[in-house]
C-alpha cells in the first residue's frame, strides 16, 4: 500500500513538473512570437515612415526645381526686355530728343517754347527708359551692388508717383551667401513696389535694411490703403514673392490690415 501511494505522489510530481514546463515552454513561445510581431510592425513602420519621407522629399525637390526654372525663365524674360528697352526704345527716344533740339534751333520764338517742352518730356522719358532697364539687367544689378539697386529703384518709383521712397540701412554690411541671392531679394522687392504702384494708392514707400550678425531683415512697406488679409485672393504677386523666397532659405511674411498699408518682412540667414 505504502508502495503504491509512493508510486502516485512520484507519478503527480513528474506530471506537475511536466505541465509547468509546458506552461514555461508555451509562455516562452508568446513572448518570442509577441517579440518578433514587435519587432516587425517597428520595422514596417519606420519603412513606411522612410517612404513617406523620401516622397514628401522627393516633392519638395520638384517643386523647388519647377521654382527654381520659372525664376530662370522670369529672369531671361526680363533681361530681354531691358535689352529691348535700352537698345530699341532708348536709341529711340535719343534719336527723338536729338531732332527735337535741331528743330528747336530753327524754330521761331511763338513755338520754340512748346517744343522744349515736348523735348524736356522725351529727355525724362529717356531716362526712364534707361533707369528701368538697368533695374531688369542682373548683369547691372550685381555690377552696383544690391542696396543702390533698391535705391535706383525707389528713386525712380518716387519720380514716377510717390511723395517719398527711402531706403534705410542699420548695422555693418555682410556678404550675402550667394550673389545670386541678392538678385532673388531685388525682385521680391520689385514685386512688392509694383502692387504698391497698382493696388495701394500709398503716397509713401520705405525699405529697412537690418544687417544683423546671421541675419539680415528686410521690412518693406507702403501707407496705403491696405486689405484684409483673411478675405484677400491671394494672386501670383504674393506665390511668386514667398516661391521665390523659399528658393534662399529665407522666410517671408506679409501684414496688412484695411487703411494700414502693407508690410513685407523677408529674414535672409547670412550664415
Amino acid at each position: 500500500m505504502i508502495n503504491f501511494l509512493s508510486i502516485l505522489l512520484q507519478e503527480r510530481a513528474v506530471s506537475t513538473a511536466a505541465e509547468r514546463y509546458l506552461l514555461v515552454y508555451m509562455l516562452a513561445v508568446l513572448i518570442i512570437v509577441t517579440t518578433l510581431v514587435i519587432v516587425f510592425f517597428i520595422v514596417f513602420q519606420k519603412r513606411k515612415n522612410k517612404l513617406l519621407l523620401d516622397k514628401i522629399k522627393q516633392q519638395q525637390e520638384f517643386d523647388e526645381e519647377i521654382s527654381r526654372t520659372q525664376t530662370e525663365i522670369q529672369e531671361q524674360t526680363l533681361k530681354h526686355i531691358g535689352w529691348e528697352l535700352h537698345d530699341n526704345v532708348g536709341q529711340l527716344l535719343a534719336y527723338a530728343s536729338m531732332q527735337m533740339n535741331m528743330i528747336s534751333a530753327k524754330a521761331s520764338s511763338d513755338i520754340k517754347e512748346s517744343i522744349d517742352a515736348t523735348s524736356d518730356v522725351i529727355k525724362e522719358s529717356l531716362k526712364e527708359v534707361r533707369s528701368l532697364s538697368k533695374s531688369l539687367n542682373n548683369e547691372v544689378i550685381l555690377n552696383i551692388g544690391f542696396e543702390e539697386s533698391i535705391n535706383n529703384e525707389l528713386n525712380r518709383l518716387k519720380r514716377m508717383k510717390f511723395a517719398s521712397a527711402k531706403l534705410h540701412i542699420k548695422g555693418d554690411k555682410v556678404p550675402f551667401n550667394d550673389k545670386k541671392h541678392e538678385i532673388i531679394i531685388f525682385r521680391i522687392l520689385q514685386e512688392f513696389f509694383s502692387n504698391s504702384v497698382k493696388y495701394s494708392e500709398a503716397e509713401n514707400l520705405s525699405v529697412f535694411l537690418n544687417y544683423q550678425p546671421n541675419m539680415l531683415v528686410i521690412e518693406a512697406s507702403d501707407d496705403g490703403k491696405g486689405f484684409d488679409m483673411e478675405t484677400v485672393e491671394k494672386g501670383s504677386g504674393l506665390i511668386n514673392m514667398k516661391s521665390r523666397a523659399e528658393l534662399i532659405n529665407a522666410t517671408f511674411n506679409m501684414y496688412s490690415k484695411p487703411n494700414e498699408g502693407v508690410k513685407i518682412i523677408i529674414d535672409y540667414p547670412l550664415s
